[in-house]
C-alpha cells in the first residue's frame, strides 16, 4: 500500500463531525406528557456502572422533562419508522403535542417514556448534565434495556435485526454489512 504524506490532507477547521452516528429519539415527560424528540450527538459514557450520554441543545422542549423528572429514555427506532422520527426532530413538543407518535409505555423508572414501536428502548435515570455551551451533555445511568424479542440475539439486540437508523452528512442510512469482528481483526496484524 503507498504510504501517504501531510500533504495529501487538507484542513477543515474545527466541527463537532461524526462521519456516523445512531438516529434515536429521546423520551422525556414534559409536564406530564410523553415527547419524543431526534437526537443523533449520542454514546456510551461508560461500561460499569453503564452509563450512555447524549447532547441536546438549551433550547430542546424534552431538557425540561428531563430536568424536571431525572429521567429519560433512548429508544432506538428501525428503519420503517424513518418518517415518524424524523418528524420528531421538526417539530418542537412546545408548538405541538407529539405524545401520539408513537405509543408509549413505562418500565421501571415510571417517568421516562418507552416507545412501543422502537426496537430497543432504554431507560435512564440522570447522572449528570454537563453544560458544554450552545448543548447540555446528559449522562444517564441505565437502568433497564427493553427489546423486541425477535431483534434478541445471544442476549443483546442484534443489530441487523434491529435496523437501526444511521444518521451521516444530512442523511439517513441503513447499517451495512458485517465486514470483520471488533477486537479480532487487528490479530491479523503483521508488522
Amino acid at each position: 500500500m503507498a504510504e501517504k504524506t501531510t500533504m495529501d490532507k487538507i484542513t477543515l477547521g474545527p466541527m463537532p463531525y461524526m462521519s456516523v452516528m445512531p438516529t434515536l429519539l429521546v423520551g422525556a415527560n414534559v409536564k406530564g406528557k410523553p415527547n419524543y424528540m431526534t437526537a443523533a450527538w449520542a454514546t456510551v459514557a461508560c461500561m460499569a456502572p453503564p452509563m450512555l450520554c447524549v447532547a441536546l441543545n438549551k433550547t430542546r422542549y424534552t431538557v425540561q422533562g428531563i430536568e424536571e423528572n431525572e429521567t429519560f429514555s433512548l429508544n432506538v427506532p428501525g428503519s420503517t419508522h424513518v418518517v415518524d422520527t424524523d418528524h420528531c426532530g421538526l417539530v418542537s413538543g412546545a408548538q405541538e403535542d407529539k405524545s401520539k407518535v408513537f405509543s408509549s409505555f413505562y418500565g421501571r423508572l415510571k417517568t421516562a417514556p418507552l416507545a412501543v414501536e422502537c426496537p430497543v428502548n432504554i431507560e435512564c435515570r440522570l447522572f449528570k448534565s454537563v453544560d458544554c455551551g450552545s448543548h447540555l451533555l446528559y449522562i444517564g445511568e441505565v437502568v433497564e434495556i427493553h427489546a423486541d424479542r425477535s431483534c434478541v440475539a445471544d442476549g443483546k439486540p442484534d443489530t441487523i435485526k434491529t435496523d437501526p437508523i444511521v444518521y451521516a452528512q444530512s442523511a439517513y442510512w441503513h447499517v451495512g454489512k458485517q465486514i470483520d469482528k471488533a477486537f479480532s481483526a487487528g490479530k491479523k496484524y503483521r508488522k
